[in-house]
């Protein structure tokens, strides 16, 4: 019997059409939970319990309303942003020093040092949550504690107890010494030769190299800390002029009994600059992590 064979053109047609169908339906699987917080935050409150309808069958601005006028929305929204932007540059300027110097620099004992910190990877964060704490708590003469770290409460309850933790990450050390492995020595020899400093080397050489990575650290940092709940409650307990976002959300919550239009509400407008970062910066956070992925 003669064997018939399909057309290749057809078959990576059909493959195509098949493999973007499977795509369609993971990413509709995905949002489904966020545009049902959306019907929620847009559905008026005697309806939320009782309407089960995935379309909009009825609008109302009620819980926007109740949220702007019962919560200090733009404050904490100023705190969190605050926060998150002083995480990403300091993240984004240390760890992409730090890679410089484990990678180009080459120093004694480089190569062990950097390896202990890939092993602190396996810690999980909550292991290092209560030394921490007690850490900047203790810390000397910070906040009240005199020289042995007594008296006081360090730097709980301020910005600086949120942020010290958190300014660099070994991940992100890691993710940008993988772009710099491939980058030529050659480049910072010339410049030693020619006088340059480190410091110029780093910032007019490779620096540039590094945007994309720069820019998909920066993304993981924005969104990592924006959503931060933990340790933000741990550290800012007690003072609500300093409380972020999701401490918000949590807060109101309770006082609303939590209601879940209002909480809805919260929710939608605490993501949107997340969607905004993201957005603008799709295209070299793709590009970013296929590019880490193929140097890896």
């Amino acid at each position: 019997m003669e064997k018939t064979f399909m057309n290749p053109k057809r078959s990576k047609l059909i493959r195509k059409i098949v493999l973007t169908a499977i795509a369609v339906l993971l990413a509709l699987i995905a949002l489904a939970p966020y545009y049902w917080s959306i019907l929620i935050s847009f559905r008026p409150q005697s309806e939320i319990y009782t309407n089960r309808s995935w379309f909009f069958t009825s609008f109302t601005f009620e819980h926007y309303k109740n949220v702007f006028e019962n919560v200090p929305i733009f404050q904490y929204f100023f705190n969190t942003l605050f926060l998150t932007l002083v995480n990403v540059v300091t993240n984004l300027l240390f760890a992409s020093m730090a890679a410089y110097g484990f990678e180009k620099l080459r120093f004694r004992g480089s190569n062990v040092i950097f390896k202990i910190m890939m092993t602190s990877m396996m810690l999980p964060g909550i292991a290092t949550t209560v030394p921490t704490f007690l850490l900047l708590r203790s810390f000397p003469l910070v906040g009240g504690n005199d020289i042995l770290g007594r008296g006081g409460f360090g730097f709980i309850g301020t910005f600086l107890g949120v942020l010290l933790p958190g300014t660099v990450g070994v991940y992100g050390v890691f993710f940008m010494r993988q772009f710099l492995i491939p980058a030529s020595s050659e480049f910072a020899e010339a410049a030693r030769i020619d006088g340059a400093g480190e410091f110029r080397i780093f910032l007019q050489i490779y620096m540039p190299m590094l945007v994309p990575a720069l820019l998909t650290l920066g993304i993981f940092c924005f969104q990592g800390v924006w959503n931060s709940y933990m340790w933000p409650n741990l550290i800012l307990q007690g003072h609500e002029e300093l409380s972020v976002l999701t401490m918000a959300i949590r807060n109101y919550s309770l006082e609303t009994n939590f209601q879940y239009g209002p909480m809805m509400a919260m929710s939608i407008l605490m993501s949107i600059p997340i969607i905004v970062v993201f957005c603008a910066m799709q295209k070299y956070f793709i590009n970013g992590v296929a590019v880490g992925g193929i140097k890896g």
